[in-house]
């Protein structure tokens, strides 16, 4: 008996061979039929032998095309019809735009042979690509993803490229940035200040000029890299100066994954990473020996690695000049990428000597992904290229809402139905052009996913961006969201928990629901509401935002209940603090934390690591965030040893418990004084963490029955501090969730608003503030 079935498929479906696959898959069941996109993904109608139909939709379901992710299949029978054969349709509009535009897709091993093959007719040509790798998220314009909605749509296809776009049973069939030099974009070398260079080829040019330590602003994907020669230190040294990035490390991309292997420690799971489709940095541990100079990441024991993921990419390493090339995202410091040729040399005529550009129009920026290893897993620290846009899949469906996000890595989230879309980074929003990138971001999430929510989530921080973005819209329902419980929430919904549970809150910054710094939280509760079950201790922040840039205000800070002024001076000169620190410059401190003026008080566990990274002599200031907090890590990598500083407990009645850390500051006091090194510090005191906070857990266990723990925060990021709390939670018998495909940080912060903000408007009520 024939049977004519409708099959809607919704999910990762577009731009990532489906289409083709299916047209095989039919041919191989004897089935005719049809298959469309529309904006709200794929339907197909097949039609034969019902055992035929059967197995089409079985294997449809459990063998996809690699790069597809299906979320949902909807079967529906129909009349049969008159037809012999199985066809692909024009793409149509579909009520709802639900569909998922595909991610940028690192170059396929079978578009890299053609690459590099003489007798290719795409030989060394910068823009290949096929249905299984090249642009996709950074070139749409709109849905459904077909080359009109690209900005490939102004270059016409050559005979040869429509042909291999027609065929089924070609790999380019509907790839839609199908191109080849005689009909696609191409490449041009400009000078320093944008004017075009001749020359015979422009990627060769560009090797000589970074062979001769020269940085080159070269266009990529998603935005532009601003490159220089990783193994000269004297080049380096010059792009940090240039762009005003005085110590924070830079990544380097290798030629290959052997490379990779020469200068850090790759295991299965990096490996996994470093070759995936992807293709993020992977931030892995230095391999003893590796050519890398430290100018590259100084101080750092870890180095961000990645592996060519365009064309370009690969042929800048084609020749073999280079073993290492620092790719550093194409902007001044804290400012978004260059996507722009004209917009790229504006803004780094000076720190670029050349640019190598195209005319591929770029319409999202995206910057590199970043993920980390810890814990045996792998952990997304930057979520951009390669995992932007696939959502988050919810546990339970939501109202449609728009999530702000962070003042800093900011990320903005898109919530409707079962699916949560997070955009790409967006970054720190401390100027104007991060602001019209915002905007740019929440506009194009909108348009493509076809959502315009009425509820909108926000920070409770007054003086913030995206709070005051959100403040001005109108016409909106408007929930302020306490940063540690986003934190909260965003855990439990990658994790797909649902109920209460105790959540584990680390960070450097937020804004509590009493006025304070809230940094050290340890939360009771679940995605409406939340308690706050205990946290560090409230200590002064002497000078505000200045003591995050110089930690040894906190160690005076942290100082001051135990020595008086001249004992703190004496002190921080004894210890040096990572440098010199004026005695007066102490004393005044000091008077500031007596006196309350402007000391600001702050339970922040990112502050307490400064201070204990100044007490250990490690850092006095810094120059970017969490320096102080790595440079204390990366000490405490080095001892194995397995004292733990003590922390005190104290219970309030009808308050939450409070970690003392005064203990913790006379042990160090103590073991300064018997000649302990900053490892041994180091060691000793993430050991006292990771205790104390299983021990507080326990007793709210005794209290609560709750056996569930969920991290987040940044301070997540350190994997010495994750890996030991992990150990401490899971031998007292809890069940642990932490971050891997959402960043613990402020960059999965908009995920945790957007699920807090659902449960307050399906509750009827508002976010507690």
């Amino acid at each position: 008996m024939n049977v004519r079935r409708e099959i809607a498929v919704a999910g990762l479906v577009q731009g990532v061979g489906f289409r083709p696959h299916v047209f095989r898959l039919a041919h191989a069941h004897g089935l005719t039929g049809t298959i469309t996109n529309t904006s709200g993904g794929v339907v197909i109608e097949v039609q034969g032998p019902v055992e035929s139909a059967d197995a089409f939709l079985a294997q449809l379901q459990d063998e996809p095309p690699p790069l597809a992710r299906l979320t949902s299949v909807m079967v529906r029978d129909l009349p049969c019809v008159p037809e012999d054969d199985f066809r692909i349709l024009a793409s149509r509009a579909a009520p709802a735009a639900r569909t998922v535009v595909p991610p940028d897709v690192a170059l396929c091993d079978d578009c890299l042979r053609e690459l590099l093959d003489p007798a290719d007719r795409r030989y060394r040509y910068p823009f290949i690509n096929c249905t299984n790798c090249g642009p996709r998220f950074t070139i749409v314009r709109d849905v459904p993803y077909d080359r009109p909605q690209t900005s490939m749509a102004v270059f016409p296809m050559c005979p040869a490229c429509q042909a291999e776009y027609d065929d089924p049973m070609n790999r380019r069939f509907h790839a839609q940035p199908n191109a080849c030099p005689a009909c696609g974009p191409r490449l041009t070398l400009l000078d320093g200040q944008g004017r075009p260079l001749i020359v015979d080829d422009p990627i060769r040019d560009t090797v000589r000029r970074l062979a001769a330590g020269e940085i080159v602003a070269i266009r990529g994907l998603g935005g532009f890299h601003l490159a220089v020669d990783a193994r000269q230190p004297a080049a380096v040294q010059r792009l940090r100066d240039r762009k005003h990035r005085i110590e924070k490390p830079f990544a380097v991309m290798v030629p290959s994954l052997a490379a990779a292997e020469r200068i850090v420690e790759v295991d299965a799971a990096a490996r996994a990473l470093l070759t995936g489709w992807e293709r993020p940095i992977v931030i892995l541990p230095r391999r003893d020996g590796g050519a890398i100079p430290e100018v590259v990441a100084p101080g750092n024991r870890f180095l961000g690695v990645f592996v060519p993921y365009t064309p370009l990419h690969h042929l800048l390493f084609a020749d073999g000049a280079f073993e290492a090339l620092v790719m550093t995202s194409g902007n001044l410091s804290e400012e978004p990428i260059a996507i722009g040729n004209d917009e790229a040399v504006g803004r780094l005529a000076g720190i670029a000597d050349a640019f190598l550009v195209h005319d591929r129009e770029i319409l999202r920026r995206c910057d590199d992904s970043v993920v980390t290893v810890a814990a045996g897993e792998p952990r997304v620290l930057r979520r951009a290229r390669g995992f932007v846009p696939v959502p988050v899949q919810l546990r339970e469906p939501v109202l449609p809402v728009l999530a702000a996000g962070a003042e800093l890595k900011n990320t903005i989230c898109l919530a409707a139905g079962d699916r949560a879309f997070l955009s790409q980074h967006v970054g720190d929003m401390e100027n104007v052009e991060s602001h019209r990138f915002f905007d740019e971001v929440v506009e194009h999430f909108q348009r493509i996913l076809d959502v315009r929510p009425g509820t909108v989530a926000c920070d409770l921080h007054p003086d913030y961006f995206p709070t005051r973005w959100a403040q001005a819209l109108g016409d909106v329902r408007l929930i302020g969201v306490q940063h540690h419980h986003a934190h909260l929430a965003a855990c439990m919904a990658e994790n797909h928990l649902d109920g209460t549970v105790i959540g584990i809150v680390l960070d450097g910054t937020g804004y509590g629901t009493d006025g304070r710094i809230w940094g050290g939280e340890v939360l009771v509760g679940g995605y409406a509401s939340f308690d706050r079950a205990g946290h560090l201790a409230y200590v002064p922040m002497p000078g505000g935002e200045a003591a995050v840039r110089e930690p040894w205000r906190m160690a005076v800070s942290y100082l001051a209940p135990q020595l008086d002024a001249e004992a703190c001076v004496a002190a921080l000169r004894s210890f040096g603090a990572g440098g010199p620190v004026e005695a007066s410059q102490v004393r005044f401190v000091r008077q500031m934390i007596d006196r309350g003026v402007n000391a600001p008080l702050t339970s922040s566990a990112g502050r307490l690591f400064d201070a204990v990274a100044a007490l250990a002599g490690l850092r006095s200031r810094v120059t970017h965030e969490a320096q102080a907090a790595v440079a204390l890590e990366m000490a405490a990598r080095d001892s194995r040893d397995t004292v733990a500083y003590p922390l005190d407990l104290a219970w309030r009645s009808g308050g939450p418990w409070l970690v003392e850390p005064r203990p913790l500051v006379r042990a160090i006091l103590d073991d300064r004084a018997a000649g302990v090194d900053a490892a041994g510090i180091g060691r000793r005191f993430h050991n006292g963490l990771a205790l104390v906070l299983a021990r507080l857990a326990g007793l709210i266990r005794q209290e609560t029955g709750l056996g569930r723990v969920c991290l987040s925060g940044g301070c997540f990021q350190n994997r010495t501090l994750l890996e030991s709390l992990l150990a401490e939670l899971r031998a007292a018998r809890f069940e642990v969730f932490a971050h891997r495909e959402i960043p613990c940080g402020d960059g999965g912060l908009s995920l945790g608003q957007a699920l807090v903000a659902a449960a307050t408007v399906t509750a009827g009520g508002t976010a507690r503030s």
